[in-house]
């Protein structure tokens, strides 16, 4: 029998002379092409970068990542203990746990006045990640354009480009506080545009949209037929008498808007990696495709423990928010005296300072900062172009760290200033 290496015409051929040959090659070598372009084109995350100096260095204070300094509470940890001893270590229905999506459904009306079906407008995910992942892959054609304010959390770019689409950016400004201008939505229009990304209470500013911006910005969707997701991750960190509403409790929205939320920030669960999605069920429908496929179900004994944060929880929160807004006033108030404009963040757990009177780039602040006074902050461009001459300072940190993080910035600040 003819060996099959030897066969004629075999690519598995012994001939020397061939595997010898010197024939050209007719496309670049697989090196260099592993990589799907629009994977290859998306650079790492600008926050990681920091991160890992700051895995090499002692005594350094972070206000770099953004994650609640507080533990689970008590009572939801000792929900996920009882799903573990109950046994409950099986998949749940893809779209989660029904217990779960009808308090969702129950919380999301209570707060916000908009009703969604638990049966089939409500998706539980793997944390707010895939959540955003999910719901753009469903919905997103190549070449798609979506409208983006900037300074944005890093993932949505990325996510945008991994479904084939086109992220546009729209720069907010510190003197607008960080609020989107409707007149600049309108304008970055055009008809390969397909919807708009929101973020607010937006990481990483701490900007909430004033009620009159977001009519405005409802009208645009409506007029122009527009998809909107909306992260509303930070919707329960909220200061100032601010009040909270859901892009899709305002008229004509409900039936356009994809909600995404999650249980990390005002809970403390990031860990848990909790999310969901609320959308009409047509729409629905898509995401589910996109999330049974990669993911299955999010994990139970996570699932149970949301449940119960959402029965239990509210305390927790004010508890929590009343601590982050002390913080925020402490180094808001901080920045100011000292020279470093810092408009007052209504939201999330961020201060993002103007940094810019140093003389430093965003990115030469930070990494001077950390090497010199062992305070890690997140320069702006992490978040895009418009973040230059800002840096991001996560205040989910303990009010003693957030003092000394203050005089060291302050000390590092004066230096500079006497040396230009």
């Amino acid at each position: 029998m003819t060996s099959q290496t030897t066969r004629p015409g075999n690519r598995l051929t012994a001939d020397p002379s061939i595997l010898n040959s010197e024939v050209e090659p007719t496309r670049p070598p697989l090196s260099t092409r592993v990589l799907a372009r629009r994977v290859d084109e998306v650079p790492r995350s600008g926050i990681r970068r920091f991160f890992d100096i700051l895995a090499t260095m002692t005594d350094v204070i972070s206000l770099g990542v953004g994650e609640p300094d507080f533990d689970t509470p008590q009572q939801v940890i000792e929900a996920g203990q009882h799903s573990l001893a109950a046994r409950r270590t099986h998949y749940t229905s893809n779209y989660g746990t029904i217990e779960l999506r009808r308090a969702l459904a129950h919380h999301i009306e209570r707060l916000y006045g908009v009703r969604y079906d638990p049966t089939e407008e409500i998706l539980i995910t793997v944390g707010g990640s895939e959540a955003l992942d999910v719901a753009v892959r469903a919905t997103i054609d190549p070449g798609d354009e979506v409208i983006v304010h900037e300074p944005s959390y890093v993932s949505y770019r990325p996510a945008i480009i991994f479904a084939g689409g086109v992220p546009v950016g729209v720069p907010t400004t510190c003197e607008e506080d960080f609020a989107l201008d409707p007149a600049k939505v309108e304008a970055a229009i055009t008809p390969n545009t397909k919807a708009i990304l929101l973020n607010y209470p937006c990481n990483p500013t701490g900007a909430v949209l004033p009620p009159e911006v977001q009519d405005e910005i409802a009208r645009i969707a409506v007029r122009h037929d527009l998809l909107v997701y909306t992260d509303e991750i930070y919707d329960r960190l909220v200061y100032g008498g601010y009040q909270m509403r859901t892009m899709s409790s305002l008229p004509g929205m409900r039936r356009r808007t994809v909600l995404m939320g999650g249980f990390s920030k005002a809970y403390a669960m990031t860990g848990w990696r909790i999310g969901y999605i609320c959308a009409p069920s047509e729409i629905l429908e898509g995401i589910l495709k996109v999330h049974q496929y990669v993911i299955m179900s999010a994990p139970t004994v996570a699932q149970d423990a949301a449940l119960e944060a959402l029965k239990t929880g509210e305390p927790d929160i004010a508890r929590m928010v009343g601590q982050y807004d002390k913080r925020r006033r402490l180094l808001v108030d901080g920045f100011n005296a000292m020279g470093l404009q810092c408009f007052e963040p209504l939201g999330a757990f961020y201060a993002f300072p103007k940094i810019s009177s140093t003389g430093l780039s965003s990115e030469a602040f930070a990494e001077a900062l950390l090497q010199e006074e062992s305070v890690a902050v997140v320069p702006g461009t992490a978040f895009g172009a418009a973040g230059e001459g800002h840096v991001r300072c996560c205040y989910a940190t303990s009010e003693g760290e957030l003092r000394e993080a203050l005089i060291r910035i302050e000390h590092f600040v004066t230096r500079r200033r006497a040396n230009t």
